[in-house]
């Protein structure tokens, strides 16, 4: 044990519960492979084997992990119209949550305004409608963002969003430097796995430094970036594929940073992760334990940070949605508490927990609670919180974090080879040549193989089927008045708003985009500001950066 590690970890213990056992037998902060490692003894013998809080940070990235700050419950909530969602989000923090994460509806995600013929039947089903900074200061009445932290998982539009949330936060009277929280704004991914994009990879990866060189300097409290392998597992990828795919993109980013011109210290620190935590317990724990320690010393090695916060790679984590049956949903609680118990073992700084009857529709608000007090047993509970990385050390779980890495690496050295040393071009001509799309479909066929033979069990579905006949619990449902109400909504706004303000938003936002050499933040801002809505902005932008289409796998 390190001086410099009792310090930090002396500094941090902030929670006032007591440290030990039910029955009373007190607990250490962290064990290593000889005990019980006390940090209040006085500096002797130094330690050789690694500690939470200690680069790789294989074993957490705060020396002293949730005794001293419990992860937040960031539970993802959105559906119908921003009034809609509103009730909900403070449903969930006045039953304890401490986080928001908002759900787009699918026209939002594509930059499509809710009139548009494409979103017919859409809007409001899968998350929030979001059309224009009403829609936005309606989604966070009475919540003050000052202290209430949000995510928001949207990636094609993501820097309009974002100038939306700022201007709404602005006009509220909260300045743009209090406002924390996280912006999905992964685009890579959406090229290999969820498909929600507009512009070619070039142009939008640009959007993105865009936001880190904006957040930099006027959100200091802000992620801009949640590097996303959630939708990479979903679509049907490996534990290490999700682990590769995503590291490797955050390695793009940070590429793509520096090649602008920052240096990366002065963006890395503020990098955000988001991993998928499914159902194969000790796998999932290994690979958040991968994850942190490949991106410490790629970012030290390769990438010569310096800073120790650029080398803590910190992540969201969201339990499985893909591993959920509609069959027998009440059994769906078990399946996200193991989840999330793992992703907590896992070393997780934030978690939502799905809902019992996601698989069926967007959850009911008794269906989120339960999933909310999941996380709640999980913290106050089980004990598993007293000590900073319970499971390190396992002979088994250590093997499974090497045999990840390894696999990772593999890849890594594939897109590497691909790019001619760039990781970033590696990605691009990966995206071209179909990679990514073949490899998850391989490995969600090979998944789908063992389920349909019986290889692999999953109960309610090819096993234990008892019970499958019965009622179904009550599910919401989002009905077409939502659209009506909404298109409303949209027509108010663009009959009150100064015609003249947004076509001269648009006209120098179209300017500041053809050249590279200027932010489109500000532009953003001043386009939502006049009231512009997300499909003129993204249409816009589209004429200056094209369309993407998708080359055809083979």
């Amino acid at each position: 044990m390190t001086s410099s590690w009792r310090k930090r970890y002396k500094a941090s213990v902030l929670r006032s519960n007591e440290f030990e056992t039910l029955s009373g037998v007190p607990v250490a902060p962290v064990y290593g492979s000889n005990g019980a490692i006390d940090p209040e003894r006085e500096p002797g013998e130094e330690l050789s084997e690694e500690l939470p809080g200690e680069y790789p940070y294989t074993r957490g990235p705060y020396a002293s992990m949730y005794r001293s700050k419990l992860w937040t419950m960031r539970m993802f909530a959105g559906f119908g119209t921003a009034v809609d969602t509103n009730h909900r989000f403070r449903e969930i923090l006045q039953a304890g949550g401490d986080g928001l994460s908002t759900a787009f509806d699918l026209p939002t995600l594509m930059g499509r305004d809710s009139d548009d013929p494409k979103s017919e039947g859409e809007v409001g089903k899968c998350g929030v409608a979001i059309d224009t900074v009403e829609d936005m200061l309606d989604l966070f009445d009475k919540i003050d963002l000052a202290k209430v932290t949000t995510s928001m998982t949207i990636n094609s539009p993501a820097p309009i969003i974002l100038a939306m949330f700022i201007q709404a936060a602005h006009e509220r009277g909260i300045e743009r430097r209090l406002l924390g929280g996280t912006l999905q704004n992964d685009i890579l991914k959406e090229y290999q796995a969820q498909k929600e994009y507009r512009f070619p990879p070039r142009p939008s990866v640009r959007l993105v430094v865009d936001t880190f060189r904006f957040c930099g300097t006027e959100m200091p409290k802000w992620h801009p970036i949640s590097v996303s392998g959630y939708h990479i597992r979903e679509a049907g990828s490996t534990a290490a594929q999700e682990l590769a795919f995503t590291l490797a993109n955050g390695f793009g980013y940070v590429e793509a940073g520096i090649q602008s011109g920052l240096d990366v210290d002065a963006f890395a620190p503020n990098l955000s992760f988001f991993f998928n935590s499914h159902i194969d317990f000790f796998e999932e724990i290994a690979k958040f334990r991968a994850a942190r320690r490949i991106w410490a010393r790629w970012l030290r090695g390769r990438y010569g940070a310096k800073n120790e916060r650029s080398m803590q790679l910190r992540f969201h984590t969201q339990t499985s949605g893909v591993s959920l049956a509609a069959q027998q949903p009440e059994v769906n609680i078990v399946r996200t508490a193991l989840e999330a118990l793992a992703g907590v073992l896992g070393g997780t700084q934030s978690l939502h927990t799905n809902s019992m009857d996601e698989v069926l529709a967007l959850p009911t608000e008794r269906a989120a609670r339960i999933a909310l007090r999941t996380q709640q047993v999980i913290a106050h509970e089980t004990g598993v919180a007293n000590v900073a990385d319970p499971l390190g050390g396992s002979y088994y779980l250590e093997a499974l974090t090497d045999d990840i890495e390894a696999q990772a690496e593999a890849i890594f050295a594939h897109l590497d080879e691909l790019g001619y040393g760039s990781i970033l071009e590696g990605i691009y001509a990966a995206i071209e040549n179909g990679y990514f799309v073949n490899e998850i479909a391989n490995a969600s066929y090979q998944i789908e193989r063992k389920i349909s033979s019986g290889k692999r069990t999953v109960v309610g579905v090819n096993a234990f089927t008892d019970g499958n006949d019965e009622d179904q619990i009550p599910i919401l449902v989002i009905g077409p008045e939502v659209e009506a109400e909404q298109k409303r909504r949209l027509i108010k706004v663009r009959s009150q708003r100064d015609s003249q303000s947004v076509e001269r938003a648009i006209t120098e936002l179209r300017k500041a985009a053809a050249d590279p050499s200027q932010n489109t933040m500000p532009f953003l801002i001043e386009a939502a500001r006049a009231r512009a809505t997300v499909g003129e902005v993204m249409n816009a932008l589209e004429e200056v950066f094209g369309s993407w289409r998708e080359p055809l796998a083979i």
